[in-house]
């Protein structure tokens, strides 16, 4: 067995507790310590819930991002202001990429006793922020066994793997899964791109790096120049691994926007208020469409 890796946690980020949609979610990024992991700009993590789940999030608009969401058990419908409406199902990822602007609705499916999902922003790059939107969904992703874990690969290329998901920078997605049933930790030392900055986040269960255990949704940030990491699994520990070249773009978050000024954010906004057709309408949403609250600068 391989021992444990020296190296020190730049950061261990402790997640807050917000809601989106009536479903209390656990979000790890963005916050005051850190506010983006390369691409990545948003990171909620929605269960496990056990019993009645209900999630009902209203019409609402985004730019100049990609929404990622990663189903791990139940049903969630999207549907989009270009028409689209998809069921999202266990094991499958749902991509909408918003560019210029989109409006999109998330609703779970009657009856469901059980709730499991990652939803992520990308932000893009400056050079393709006003890309057409679209929306993609991917049923089958690469998956394999190694060293006594099940991998998924979300986004992006591990080893001879590559993932279809569309992205628009280097960028990494990685579901990492030890099954309790083997009821013993396994080692593994995970190869990095030193020119990445990554997030280790577990999903369920913990994991020790570094001397240090993560659980509950505190995330472990690695800085860029590392070469490899070595974790240690503890039985039914699903870890999610994200990473990628931090953007030089100056990045603006606000409410459901991404931007690159905070000009663009207010015309999103004003835009959205407006009722403007950069955003068109949400086709069979029968719900609320959300307000903003006011710029604060």
């Amino acid at each position: 067995m391989e021992t444990e890796a020296t190296q020190p946690v730049t950061e261990r980020l402790l997640p807050r507790t917000s809601d989106v949609g009536g479903i209390p979610v656990a979000r790890a990024i963005p916050q005051k310590a850190r506010r983006l992991i390369g691409p990545w700009c948003f990171l909620d993590h929605l269960g496990p819930i056990s019993g009645p789940a209900t999630v009902n999030v209203g019409e609402h608009p985004h730019t100049a991002l990609q929404t990622f969401t990663w189903m791990m058990a139940g049903e969630i419908l999207h549907r989009d202001s270009l028409g689209s409406a998809q069921v999202i199902r266990p094991g499958q990822v749902n991509l909408m990429t918003a560019g210029h602007g989109i409006a999109h609705t998330e609703e779970s499916l009657p009856n469901q006793t059980h709730l499991h999902a990652a939803q992520f922003w990308i932000a893009l790059p400056a050079a393709h922020k006003d890309t057409a939107p679209r929306f993609d969904h991917y049923p089958t992703l690469p998956r394999w066994q190694d060293a006594g874990a099940n991998f998924t690969l979300l986004v992006g290329d591990w080893g001879n793997h590559r993932s279809p998901v569309l992205h628009f920078s280097p960028i990494l997605g990685l579901e990492i899964f030890h099954s309790a049933d083997t009821g013993a930790p396994v080692t593994l030392t995970l190869p990095l791109e030193p020119t990445f900055e990554y997030g280790l986040m577990p999903l369920e269960g913990s994991f020790q790096l570094a001397g240090e255990s993560f659980s509950d949704n505190q995330l472990a940030f690695v800085n860029r120049g590392e070469t490899s990491v070595t974790i240690r699994l503890q039985a039914g520990c699903r870890l999610l691994l994200i990473g990628g070249e931090p953007l030089t773009d100056d990045i603006t978050i606000w409410w459901n926007f991404v931007g690159h000024s905070k000009a663009d954010i207010a015309e999103a906004q004003a835009q959205w208020l407006a009722q403007d057709p950069r955003f068109g309408p949400v086709t069979g949403y029968q719900g609320q469409r959300l307000e903003p609250p006011p710029i604060p600068w």
